[in-house]
This record gives structure tokens, C-alpha cells and sequence, in this order.
């Protein structure tokens, strides 16, 4: 295989803004051959705009009419499973943005699926291809700090509740904050931590700004049917004995606009990673290490050119069907805490 024949599930603003040009910038290594929305204007604007041969109503008739390597999946995540499941039975690679999927059964016959039909399957998780947690992770990997036995992740935004899409509508996301931009930063810690394996979940969430009309720095959103939490805190104990806590929100009484943030413990060095920062102690006394003339990487940009590369080598890509199922049960496991006020054993 020699170019890269890609189609595109789902022409809304992650695909035309992030997928499509991405793929296209990686030049001859990649065709951008059809895109499939459910509404089929939208389809045809974005083949139109990028000069892609093919549009379909469906990536049902995408999937059966034209030969395509590999898939990237842009629909809200109610739809996450099945389009995957879909493609990667019609022998595609897919990149799927993440999370995975609703539900933990969802992400397991995803993981299956892969499998059994030998093909890749990754999530968007692209803050792993910042060049702040490539460093680390190298740190990490050299024994600079020892045992991570601790995290904490915080992804808050002051009043940053979307004003568009789905990403207030519980029904097609799962959830708020947690489940949208919580995740990359939970993706990020347990990468750096090695994934370990979950034993105990304990969440609350929170609905507490989001019902109501407010400020809104991301556009007006509709606060009349706004279902999902707009603040998660949860911790996490696992088997290796590591912890982690993690705050997500989409509006919260704080100062700063955002905050998307992992800092890590270890027996021998902690660090916090945007911007990357390392503690120490070195020749009996206290030390702070700042990386100076970091590359500049987009991080969307570097997975798509490494799904590209991956897929045309036979690699598996960095994010797994695996660790795509832990993010899940995490994530799943906070909301039912949060639910019955139990904590959840795995």
C-alpha cells in the first residue's frame, strides 16, 4: 500500500477544520476519497470545499460502494460504535475520535471487532502527541522519576459550555465535561503512568451553572435543555497500588479561562506537564527542570501524520483498542458513582 485511501464519517466541524486538512497535508501519502453525513448537503459541502470525489448519505453506502484503507469517525459518540464497528468489518483502519463510546459493552465489541478483523483502531487522543508529554514520557522511560504513584488531572473552564453541536445533549454524548474534554486529560496521565489497570472508581458530579442562563465565553448555549453535569471530580485507586484525581468542567466559579492540566508523582520526580515542568531532588538539595525550545507541534497534526504512517507501515498506532476501553470504564464508572453514591469495584 503505497497511498493511503481515506473516508470520512461525519462533516461536522472536526472533520472539515481538523481531519480533512490534516489528511490533506500529508500529500501524496494520503486520498481523501469520500465523506458521508447523514445529512447529505453537508457531505457535498465538504467534498465540494476539499475537491473529494465522493459524497454519500450514509457511511453504510460509503462503506459498500467505494474501496477505501481506513476511516476516521466524526460523529457525535452515541454513533462512535457502530460507524467503527461498521468500518473496521468493511476492512478499514479507523481513527475514532474519542471518547470510544457511550457505554463500557460499546467500547468492549470495539476492542472485539479490531481483533477479529486485523485491522487498527485509535482514538483521538492527541495531547499525547504534544512534544511536553513526548519529553516526559521520555523522562519517564530513562527511570527520572521513578514510580508514578500519583495524579492529578484538571481539564475546567471558567464559562467555556459549548455553544454548538451536540456537546450539551446527553442523550447523543454521554455526558459533559468528563466524558469531552476530560478525557484527553485522563488519557494523558495514564499514558505517562503506563495505563495501569483500574480497581475502584469514586465520582460526584455536578449541575450547577449550565441550567442557567449565564456568560458564556464559548457562545450562547441553550440552557432550557441542558442535560448533561457541568462539573466531575473523581478519584481513581488501581491494582498497582498508583492513585489519581481528576477535576473536568465546562463552567466553574475559577480564574483562570481554562485549565488543562496533568502533574505527576514519583518516588524519584514529579512534574506538571503543560507547560512542562520537573521536581527533583539532586546532590542534596531541591531542583526544578524547565525544557527550553520545545518543537512546535500541533498536536491534531501529529496523529493524524502518525495514523497516516502507522497504517501504511502495519503499526499499530500509539492510542489502542485497550487502553480505549480502560478510559472507558473509568469515565462510565465515575457517572454510575455519581448515580448510586457508591463507589464501583472493577
Amino acid at each position: 500500500m503505497n497511498v493511503l485511501r481515506v473516508g470520512i464519517i461525519g462533516a461536522g466541524a472536526i472533520a472539515g477544520d481538523v481531519h480533512i486538512p490534516n489528511y490533506l497535508s500529508c500529500g501524496n501519502k494520503v486520498e481523501v476519497v469520500a465523506v458521508a453525513d447523514v445529512v447529505i448537503e453537508r457531505a457535498q459541502e465538504l467534498a465540494n470545499k476539499f475537491a473529494i470525489p465522493h459524497a454519500f448519505g450514509s457511511y453504510e453506502e460509503m462503506l459498500a460502494d467505494v474501496k477505501l484503507d481506513a476511516v476516521s469517525v466524526c460523529v457525535p459518540n452515541k454513533f462512535h460504535a457502530e460507524a467503527t464497528i461498521a468500518a473496521l468489518e468493511a476492512g478499514c483502519h479507523v481513527l475514532c475520535e474519542k471518547p470510544p463510546a457511550m457505554t463500557v459493552e460499546e467500547a468492549e465489541l470495539m476492542v472485539q471487532t479490531a481483533q477479529k478483523s486485523g485491522k487498527f483502531l485509535t482514538f483521538g487522543f492527541h495531547f499525547r502527541y504534544r512534544p511536553e508529554v513526548e519529553i516526559a514520557k521520555s523522562f519517564i522511560d530513562a527511570d527520572e522519576m521513578g514510580e508514578i504513584y500519583s495524579a492529578r488531572v484538571h481539564a475546567i473552564r471558567r464559562r467555556g459550555i459549548p455553544g454548538w453541536g451536540v456537546f450539551t445533549n446527553k442523550e447523543l454524548q454521554g455526558g459533559g465535561p468528563l466524558i469531552d474534554i476530560g478525557v484527553h486529560m485522563l488519557d494523558t496521565a495514564l499514558y505517562l503512568m503506563g495505563y495501569p489497570e483500574p480497581e475502584t472508581v469514586l465520582g460526584k458530579t455536578h449541575q450547577r451553572l449550565g441550567n442557567k442562563k449565564g456568560v458564556g465565553l464559548f457562545g450562547e448555549w441553550d440552557y432550557e435543555n441542558y442535560t448533561v453535569e457541568d462539573m466531575a471530580v473523581g478519584m481513581v485507586t488501581f491494582k498497582n497500588g498508583a492513585t489519581l484525581t481528576l477535576e473536568a468542567s465546562f463552567a466553574a466559579n475559577v480564574e483562570k479561562d481554562e485549565t488543562m492540566q496533568v502533574s505527576l508523582m514519583g518516588d524519584k520526580g514529579g512534574a506538571d506537564i503543560f507547560p512542562l515542568k520537573i521536581y527533583q531532588e539532586k546532590h542534596n538539595t531541591l531542583v526544578d527542570i524547565t525544557p527550553v525550545y520545545l518543537p512546535e507541534v500541533v498536536g491534531h497534526e501529529r496523529e493524524i501524520q502518525q495514523f497516516v504512517e502507522h497504517c501504511l507501515a502495519g503499526v499499530q498506532p500509539l492510542s489502542t483498542p485497550e487502553q480505549g476501553l480502560i478510559i472507558q470504564k473509568i469515565v462510565n464508572a465515575i457517572y454510575e458513582s455519581a448515580e448510586t453514591g457508591k463507589a464501583i469495584q472493577f
